[in-house]
C-alpha cells in the first residue's frame, strides 16, 4: 500500500513541468490570437516607416531655427576697421562685386576719405571742422607705420579707432603702393563707400564738406589721376626692360600718387595681381613706384575713364625731389584764395565736359605749425 502511493507522488512530481510548459503554451497562443484579431482593426504600419520615422526624428532631423531672420544688411555690413585678414585675404574680399547695379535696400553714397600717414595727422582740427555735421556722409580710414601708438589720438577725434591693419611703408618702395591698396581693399569693405580720395598727413580741404562730395559724387569720371609721359631721367629713365611684355616703354606713365576713384575702379586696381607683381619684381627704389604703378596701370587699362589730373594741389616749382611745404608765415587768405583758383596755373579744368574755375579740392604740404592760421582762415575763405 505505500508503495503504491509513493509510486503515484513520483508520477505527480513528473507530470508537474509538464503541465506547467502546456501552460505557458495556452497563454502565449491566447495573447498572439488577441494581437491578431486587435491587428485587424488598424491601420497597417510597415517595419520600414517606423524606422525611417526613428532615423528622421532622432538622426536626420534639422537643427532648430534661429530666433530671427538675418537681414541683407547684417550681412553687408563691413567688419571693424582693425581685422586679422592678410593682404591676399582682404584683396580677394574687396575684390568682390554684384553684377545686379541696383541695389535692393536704400542707402546714402558716402566718400572714403584715406589717409596715408607715417604718425599722427597734425591738421586733424582742421578736418575736423571739415567733417563736422556730416557723420552719415563719409567714411574715414587710416595707415600709418606699425610703431605708431594709436593711444596718441584722442578718443573724441573723429579718427579715434580708424586705423587699419598697417605696415612699415619706405619712400620710393613698392610697400607705398602697397599700403594705397591696402586702404582701398578696407574702404571697399563698405558698399555705402562709392568715392575713395587718397590723402597725405599734410594735406588740408580748400573747400568746404558740402562742395566737395557734391564735386565728387556728381562726377562722371571714373578717376581724378594724373598720368603722363615724359622723357628724361625723371619718368621714362625709371623704366626697367624687364618689366616686358606686360609693359613696355610706350605704356609708361608717371603722375601724382595722390588720386581720387569711384567704386567700380577701385575694385578694379585691387583685384589686379599682373602688374602687381611686374612692379614689385622690377620697380625697385630708384623707380619710385607710387609715381608709376597706378599711372600705368590706369592709362593701359582704364585710360577713357580717367580725367587724367589731380585733386590735389602741389607745388612743384622749386624743382627737388620734394614739393614746396608751407609753413605759418605763408598762411594768408589771399595764398588760399589763390590755391583754391589754381595758382595761376589758369584756373580752368574740364568738369563733366564742361569748363570750371573749380579744379582742386585739396592742397599739401603744410607744416604742423601752420595749423593756427589755417583755423583762423578757413570760416572766412575755406567755408567751414
Amino acid at each position: 500500500m505505500k508503495k503504491e502511493q509513493h509510486q503515484e507522488e513520483q508520477k505527480q512530481k513528473l507530470l508537474q513541468p509538464l503541465k506547467s510548459l502546456t501552460a505557458y503554451f495556452l497563454f502565449f497562443g491566447f495573447g498572439l490570437a488577441v494581437g491578431i484579431t486587435l491587428s485587424s482593426y488598424l491601420p497597417y504600419t510597415s517595419p520600414n516607416f517606423l524606422l525611417a520615422q526613428y532615423f528622421t526624428s532622432t538622426v536626420l532631423s534639422p537643427p532648430p531655427s534661429s530666433p530671427g531672420r538675418i537681414a541683407l544688411r547684417e550681412f553687408l555690413k563691413p567688419p571693424k576697421v582693425m581685422h586679422d585678414m592678410t593682404d591676399e585675404e582682404l584683396l580677394w574680399r574687396a575684390s568682390m562685386k554684384p553684377k545686379i547695379g541696383k541695389y535692393p535696400f536704400n542707402r546714402t553714397p558716402k566718400v572714403a576719405f584715406m589717409f596715408l600717414v607715417k604718425r599722427s595727422i597734425p591738421m586733424a582740427p582742421l578736418w575736423e571742422l571739415f567733417f563736422k555735421g556730416h557723420e552719415e556722409l563719409y567714411s574715414i580710414y587710416v595707415h600709418s607705420q606699425p610703431s605708431y601708438i594709436e593711444t596718441e589720438v584722442n578718443a573724441s577725434s573723429i579718427f579715434h579707432g580708424r586705423r587699419i591693419p598697417s605696415k612699415k611703408v619706405e619712400w620710393g618702395r613698392f610697400n607705398m603702393v602697397e599700403a594705397e591698396r591696402r586702404l582701398l581693399a578696407n574702404a571697399l569693405l563698405d558698399p555705402s563707400n562709392q568715392r575713395f580720395i587718397l590723402l597725405s598727413d599734410s594735406c588740408i580741404p580748400l573747400f568746404n564738406f558740402t562742395a566737395v562730395y557734391s564735386y565728387l559724387l556728381r562726377s562722371s569720371s571714373a578717376a581724378f589721376l594724373e598720368s603722363y609721359d615724359l622723357p628724361g631721367p625723371a619718368a621714362r629713365g625709371r623704366y626697367n626692360r624687364r618689366m616686358r611684355p606686360l609693359v613696355a616703354l610706350a605704356d609708361w606713365r608717371k603722375g601724382s600718387q595722390w588720386f581720387e576713384l569711384d567704386r567700380a575702379l577701385a575694385v578694379e586696381l585691387v583685384a589686379d595681381r599682373a602688374y602687381a607683381a611686374v612692379f614689385r619684381r622690377h620697380c625697385r627704389p630708384s623707380c619710385y613706384a607710387d609715381e608709376h604703378y597706378f599711372p600705368t596701370l590706369v592709362a593701359k587699362r582704364f585710360g577713357r575713364r580717367n580725367a587724367n589730373r589731380t585733386l590735389t594741389w602741389v607745388d612743384w616749382s622749386r624743382g627737388g625731389p620734394h614739393p614746396r611745404k608751407y609753413g605759418r608765415g605763408d598762411i594768408t587768405p589771399r595764398m588760399l584764395t589763390r590755391m583754391r583758383a589754381g595758382m595761376g596755373s589758369g584756373g580752368k579744368c574740364l568738369y563733366n565736359g564742361e569748363w570750371s574755375d573749380m579744379c582742386h579740392l585739396f592742397a599739401r604740404k603744410f607744416a604742423a605749425g601752420a595749423l593756427d592760421r589755417l583755423l583762423k582762415y578757413a570760416p572766412q575763405v575755406l567755408g567751414f
